[in-house]
Order: structure tokens, then C-alpha cells, then sequence
């Protein structure tokens, strides 16, 4: 068992007040290939967040609060993670990392993102539109909202200064299609980061 890991996290939310009950959990599944060059490390993971039923009286979206933005943690994707902000989804993530060099670290992460409750609100009202007939409707009518990938590069260049960069692009699905009326177009984006510490 020494080359596996396992996480697990589960968070619940209620407020009687509005009446709030709601609910988010990960879980994941690594495998390191220590004997085969470059080390490399295969990881699966799925996260959900509860979504609103629309037919309840009860609040039933998660609400985020502060999370972490990195996609090896909380954040639902790597684009997409800017727009459905774990709340009424879920994803299945698959991640593969190597080390070519002590000092360098590459991964290639994958994630399917699709909606937990369907006609309700994905985050904090994205989705919510007038139909033809003027009537306000939310969230989307089909539960699959992106597949994400997005390759990440991460070098030690001493012991107090560290660079990362990445490229990553999001393929919108249909639930988002549905929404604007026709095919969406991927969302692109890359970033370099550098860390200095004294």
C-alpha cells in the first residue's frame, strides 16, 4: 500500500434561519509508479456540491465560502473553476504527474464537470436568463457543463524561489450550449507564476 494515497473530505452547511441544508465531499485515489522513469503519478478524484432542488422549500446550494483555487484541491477544473465555483456541481477528475528532474514536475489534469440539480442556479444565479416568453429561468437543462484540461509546469529554482506555469483549456458542453442557443467556443488561458520567499 505504499504507493497509494487516498484523501477524503465531506463539509456540511445548515442555517435554520433560512432554512439551509446543503452538502459538498472528495474523495481521490493516487497511485505513484516509483520504479518507471520519471516517477509518474496517477490520480483519480470526484467532488460534488449540492445544488437547490427547485421543487423543495428548503435552500439546498452549497454556498463556497472561501476555497481553494487549485485544481489538485477544491477547485472544480482549471477554466471552468472560474465559472462554476463548486456550487451545484460535481466532477470526475483524472490527473497524471512526472518528474523528469528533481527540480521540475509536469501535470496533465483532465475534468468532467456536469451540473447536480438541473433548472437551478449553477454558483450564484450563472444560468438565469429570460426565455422567449419573458419568463426568468435558471441553471441549465442539461447536466453537462465542460471537460477541462489543463497541463501545469512547476520548477524549484533555489531553495526560496519557485516558478509555475500553465496552459489550460475548457470545452464548454451541452448544458452551456443549450443555454446560449448554439455551440460555445473552449475557453482558453494560461498564467506564469513565480514565488519568492524571505
Amino acid at each position: 500500500m505504499q504507493n497509494w494515497t487516498f484523501t477524503g473530505d465531506f463539509a456540511y452547511q445548515w442555517n435554520d434561519r433560512i432554512d439551509l441544508k446543503s452538502w459538498a465531499g472528495r474523495v481521490t485515489a493516487g497511485y505513484g509508479f516509483k520504479d518507471l522513469p520519471w516517477s509518474p503519478t496517477l490520480t483519480l478524484g470526484y467532488q460534488t456540491f449540492s445544488g437547490d432542488d427547485p421543487n423543495t422549500a428548503t435552500l439546498e446550494r452549497f454556498d463556497p465560502l472561501y476555497y481553494q483555487g487549485s485544481p489538485s484541491a477544491w477547485a472544480t477544473g482549471s477554466k471552468s473553476a472560474s465559472t462554476f465555483i463548486n456550487s451545484n456541481v460535481n466532477a470526475l477528475t483524472l490527473a497524471l504527474r512526472v518528474q523528469p528532474t528533481p527540480r521540475d514536475m509536469l501535470t496533465l489534469r483532465y475534468a468532467h464537470i456536469r451540473a447536480n440539480e438541473l433548472m437551478s442556479p449553477v454558483q450564484f444565479g450563472q444560468a438565469t436568463r429570460v426565455d422567449v416568453n419573458g419568463n426568468v429561468v435558471a441553471g441549465v437543462t442539461d447536466p453537462h457543463l465542460a471537460d477541462d484540461l489543463f497541463l501545469e509546469y512547476s520548477r524549484i529554482i533555489n531553495r526560496k524561489t519557485f516558478l509555475t506555469a500553465g496552459v489550460s483549456v475548457s470545452f464548454p458542453g451541452a448544458g452551456i450550449d443549450n443555454v446560449i442557443g448554439q455551440s460555445a467556443d473552449p475557453w482558453t488561458g494560461g498564467f506564469i507564476n513565480v514565488v519568492v520567499n524571505f
